[in-house]
């Protein structure tokens, strides 16, 4: 056999390639793993049916619905993009799976940015789900579409680099412990259940910087109110989204 005929040629797949193997791989992880659709689809859907249906809350004027629908958006994203991510990639860290993945020619950034897709694809079943649920207990949304799919797409990247920060630098037990945490502290800190006028002014004003805020705050603001694009709450995102995964992909150990 003379020489250059062999096949396939060895070497790494192209780039693209390997982030679309990577993501369709992830996907089915998340899909497939019941505590994962437990958290981030069981726990909103429960949620936003109570909260709607039953008198808790007082979340102002119109119907409950109303305010609660773009919370629990927010709060889905929030789920699976950090929560549920973090403590996936977490025990995937622990077991060694991100340090076979390390040997690979798959760069770190790749990874993160397969991830984020995954997470991407998810949430469309997620969204898809709440707004069938939503319009079923009688949601009237409108606003501009485009924004909408804006504050999403920076809620997720936000949430999915600091998901991937956490789950990259702490054992998978205390961030296990610490996403949950957090997921508990911001669903009721977060204004996605509980209005933001219900907290004092000097609380208030800490909060509304947090990602969990912006996201559900831009969301009432276009489905509830009308605006055309909250560029406030947007630039909040798009910070949070910058600092959390560029010090994922500077801080993230694979071991």
């Amino acid at each position: 056999m003379s020489a250059g005929t062999y096949a396939p040629k060895p070497g790494a797949a192209p780039l693209g390639r390997m982030i679309g193997a990577q993501t369709a791989l992830e996907t089915r992880m998340l899909l497939r793993n019941g505590e994962q659709l437990l958290l981030t689809v069981i726990i909103p859907s429960l949620l936003l049916v109570l909260f709607s249906t039953v008198d808790i809350i007082d979340t102002g004027r119109g119907k409950s619905v109303d305010f609660l629908a773009p919370g629990i958006l927010a709060l889905a994203v929030m789920s699976t993009a950090f929560t549920g991510q973090a403590i996936a990639t977490g025990f995937e860290r622990r077991y060694g799976v991100l340090k076979r993945l390390g040997a690979s020619p798959l760069p770190r950034w790749a990874l993160m940015t397969s991830k984020t897709l995954a997470v991407l694809v998810t949430e469309v079943l997620q969204v898809v789900l709440l707004t069938v649920i939503a319009f079923a207990l009688g949601w009237s949304p409108h606003g501009n579409p485009f924004a909408v799919l804006l504050l999403l797409v920076l809620g997720t990247a936000a949430f999915s680099g600091l998901g991937l920060l956490m789950a990259g630098t702490l054992k998978a037990e205390a961030t296990l412990a610490a996403a949950n945490l957090v997921f508990l502290l911001l669903l009721v800190a977060g204004g996605v259940i509980v209005p933001m006028d219900k907290f004092p002014g000097g609380v208030r004003f800490v909060l509304d910087l947090l990602p969990i805020s912006a996201l559900s705050g831009g969301l009432r603001d276009v489905l509830q109110d009308g605006a055309s694009m909250p560029w406030g709450n947007l630039a909040i995102l798009a910070v949070w989204a910058v600092l959390g995964l560029g010090s994922a992909a500077k801080f993230f150990r694979w071991e």
